[in-house]
């Protein structure tokens, strides 16, 4: 075909404008078509090659998400991560798109529940998913938590781990096709608590249709190291909980903490970051205020900011 001397510029131009753009770790790879809005990125830091913002958890809030999206609005943060309690508090998703935008917040991820070993629950499990997909999409937001089984009073065998993986896909399938992403999030006390057993829920789960949802706390907890993982899964990491983690007298032996307050190496998470070139979201979160230590939600999320903003040289 002929071409005229403006088209071809034209043509040029843009493969140019192309080849210019770094590659995606994550969007890219979405079989959805819709990556992730470079416009939202782009903000100066110290770490070579990424381009992270930062949003916050709304679970710290305990269902009070009204108050989570006013105080996290205060604190300047642009993002935000919503439970599944949100479409029962919110029976018409235009009303909550329109007070995130008034407050000037994405709605980047929902929270939407587990997946359950038990094969009677299957369909139950999905029409749930996908019911949460179709409000979180309505309501302007991208990416659909999953957590695996419980690990409550099993032990998972090769096979459970293989058919976790295979009925994620089917989730995220289902929930792709009301153009939602769905994304795994490691979890203690879940089947994919150890490195060992992600691997292998990753390995049986179709990288097209689960992505990974990766929380630092949880993975060095379950003895990972979360920049390892990040190098590891680089074409699969989605978006992060920035989540930190200590040693103390409880009955787990640990307690979540905000940020530079545990044993996480952030520096270490955002340069793994930088190096596999991220563009994307980073959640922090915690799953509550500690008792008789940061009396609210809002100064804890404070605390984290801070330590982001201040320690690590990152814009919030």
């Amino acid at each position: 075909m002929s071409l005229s001397r403006r088209e071809f510029v034209a043509g040029v131009a843009a493969a140019g404008a192309v080849a210019a753009v770094p590659t995606l770790s994550h969007a890219s790879a979405s079989i959805l078509g819709h990556p992730v809005d470079l416009a939202y990125f782009g903000s100066a830091n110290k770490y070579t090659g990424l381009d992270i913002k930062i949003g916050y958890s709304a679970i710290a809030w305990h269902d009070q998400d009204a108050q989570a999206i006013q105080d996290l609005s205060t604190l300047g943060v642009p993002g935000i991560q919503l439970r599944a309690n949100a479409v029962q508090d919110f029976p018409d998703p235009q009303k909550l798109r329109d007070l995130l935008a008034q407050h000037h917040l994405t709605f980047v991820a929902l929270s939407s529940g587990t997946a359950p070993l038990d094969p009677a629950k299957r369909q139950e499990t999905i029409d749930t998913h996908v019911k949460n997909a179709k409000f979180l999409h309505a309501a302007g937001g991208s990416y659909l938590q999953v957590v695996p089984a419980s690990s409550q009073g099993i032990t998972a065998s090769a096979e459970d781990l293989k058919y976790e993986g295979q009925f994620l896909t089917e989730i995220g399938k289902q929930v792709a096709a009301v153009g939602v992403q769905a994304s795994l999030h490691n979890h203690m006390g879940t089947i994919s608590q150890t490195p060992a057993a992600l691997d292998a829920i990753l390995d049986a789960a179709d990288p097209r249709y689960v992505k990974l949802e990766l929380d630092t706390a949880h993975y060095l907890q379950g003895g990972g190291d979360p920049a390892a993982a990040i190098r590891k899964y680089k074409t699969r990491v989605l978006f992060l909980h920035l989540k930190d983690v200590k040693d103390a007298p409880t009955k787990s032996g640990y307690e979540f903490v905000e940020l530079g307050q545990g044993r996480v190496d952030f520096p270490a998470v955002f340069a793994a970051l930088g190096s596999i070139r991220f563009r994307g979201w980073g959640i922090i979160e915690l799953d509550g205020v500690r008792a008789g230590e940061v009396p609210t939600p809002m100064e804890s999320a404070e605390i984290s900011k801070k330590f982001l903003e201040q320690k690590l040289g990152l814009h919030v």
